[in-house]
């Protein structure tokens, strides 16, 4: 039985919230810079691929909670929370957002996951396509290569690792950008916030948002043109850490390290019809280099996705 949940949409106001909460400059979200962009086939903004996920993340939430499935992840140890996506069309302001989470499949061998299928529609159209699964270990980047680069906060913000090809980018957890970023993606805040009760749960998604503002500020540095070679999302691979999560606190710095790397091999399906070499091997370390989240991110440039089209 498919649970079909019931419609959202996302207005202009939310997409600047909650690019401004997170430091999103690109120009796709701009309300009035989306016309710079060479060809943009949008014919306006369109909403932030972080921001849909976090409406999906809430959307599992509630079906979780609705088949009583917490149980069975604390049960289990299953502390990381892992998103797979693909995106196959663009969500703009005004459109009808349809999100669909099928049946929870849990298996035990060779490991124990707690998987979604999920598909989410846009304006009637296929927007976003692919999996939540809860699971003992990470299911993306399980041996991660941090650099050996000593105590992190040595380094400038926007600076490049010494003896390694990472660049990295420093911000700062504050609970009023997560409020924020939540609204903006028609996500309660009231869920994870609740100053008279002492509440604070900082969302999967919000930290990870940030990957974006990462991508752009090194985008900057090396003068990529955004007008000219706009870039779009292909894909997330994403493996959160909830047990290091709820230690999150605001005013705690996050580091986020990403380098370019080469392309994974091709596949059949959604988001392996093109190659591009923009791929990227992104992680978000607290201040001890704990580990927060590991995610893999695929961009294609707009260019190549349209002479796909033709």
């Amino acid at each position: 039985m498919n649970n079909s949940d019931s419609s959202d949409v996302f207005h202009q106001i939310h997409i600047d919230v909650a690019r401004n909460a997170t430091d999103d400059f690109n120009l796709f979200h701009d309300r009035n810079r989306w016309r710079r962009i060479n060809h943009n086939p949008f014919k306006g903004p369109i909403a932030l691929g972080f921001q849909l996920e976090s409406l999906v993340e809430h959307k599992v939430f509630l079906h979780r909670r609705l088949h009583n499935e917490n149980l069975l992840i604390s049960d289990n140890n299953l502390h990381f929370s892992n998103y797979q996506f693909s995106f196959v069309n663009a969500v703009k302001p005004g459109q009808e957002i349809l999100i669909d989470i099928k049946k929870s499949q849990f298996k035990q061998d060779p490991e124990t996951m707690l998987s979604n299928r999920i598909t989410v529609k846009s304006g009637g159209a296929l927007a976003l396509l692919g999996y939540k699964t809860e699971s003992k270990f990470a299911l993306f980047l399980p041996n991660p290569h941090i650099p050996q680069c000593g105590v992190l906060n040595q380094y400038p913000d926007r600076s490049f690792i010494s003896g390694s090809s990472f660049f990295l980018k420093r911000k700062f957890i504050t609970t009023s950008n997560a409020k924020n970023f939540l609204c903006g993606s028609l996500v309660d805040q009231d869920a994870f916030f609740d100053h008279f009760n002492n509440k604070a749960v900082f969302p999967e998604i919000f930290p990870c948002s940030l990957i974006s503002s990462a991508l752009l500020e090194k985008a900057v540095i090396e003068k990529h043109d955004f007008e000219r070679n706009p870039l779009v999302y292909m894909s997330h691979k994403i493996s959160i850490d909830r047990s290091y999560l709820a230690l999150l606190k605001s005013g705690d710095a996050l580091y986020i390290l990403i380098r370019q790397i080469p392309p994974e091999e091709r596949k059949e399906g959604i988001g392996h019809a093109i190659e591009s070499p923009y791929h990227y091997e992104c992680y978000g370390l607290m201040e001890d280099k704990t580990i927060l989240y590991r995610a893999l991110i695929s961009l294609a440039p707009l260019e190549q996705i349209l002479n796909t089209l033709k």
